[in-house]
């Protein structure tokens, strides 16, 4: 972990990414429903915890020095994630759409992942051309996102709350 800290931001987000991805294609290989439903967990963990670090910490650094329609979506498109994430966590293997909503959670991180470091002009390349210092964001980032996960090994996160969204 201590590597972390002198990454700069995008470069810890993209991490964040991998490590995610390998956790759902774990999930997708998994057999019986402990295993499933732990691993579940763990993605809906990391992504509660990378979410919480863009939202606090990176999107408003780069706020009004990238596109801001992209930065918009960005918020949206975690509304979307942690809306099936709270689905997920209090559900289980047994419930019916348990492995669809998995899957669909993959696909959208899969399509946020993409706007943010895959395609034409994305948010990490607009982040390293504007005039922010990444590696101490990336720092900074790496100190949240450590106390973060220590809160969720002791006392377990409370779930995502959406940004965008009004609660009904």
């Amino acid at each position: 972990m201590a590597t972390q800290g002198k990454q700069d931001a995008t470069r810890l987000l993209a991490d964040d990414h991998r490590k995610v991805e390998a956790l759902f294609e774990k999930f997708e290989k998994a057999s019986g429903d402990g295993k499933k439903e732990k691993i579940a967990r763990d993605i809906c963990t990391e992504l509660k915890v990378h979410a919480m670090i863009e939202e606090e910490i990176f999107y408003p650094a780069i706020r009004g020095k990238i596109e801001g329609d992209l930065l918009d979506e960005a918020y949206v498109e975690h509304d979307g994630a942690k809306v099936l994430i709270n689905e997920i966590e209090a559900g289980g293997p047994d419930d019916h759409f348990y492995d669809a909503k998995v899957k669909v959670l993959q696909e959208q991180i899969e399509h946020h992942v993409k706007e943010e470091e895959k395609m034409h002009d994305n948010m990490f390349q607009q982040a390293r051309a504007a005039d922010v210092d990444l590696v101490a964001l990336g720092e900074e980032m790496a100190a949240r996102k450590a106390e973060l996960m220590a809160q969720a090994e002791s006392q377990g996160l409370p779930p995502a709350k959406p940004a965008t969204m009004e609660t009904i």
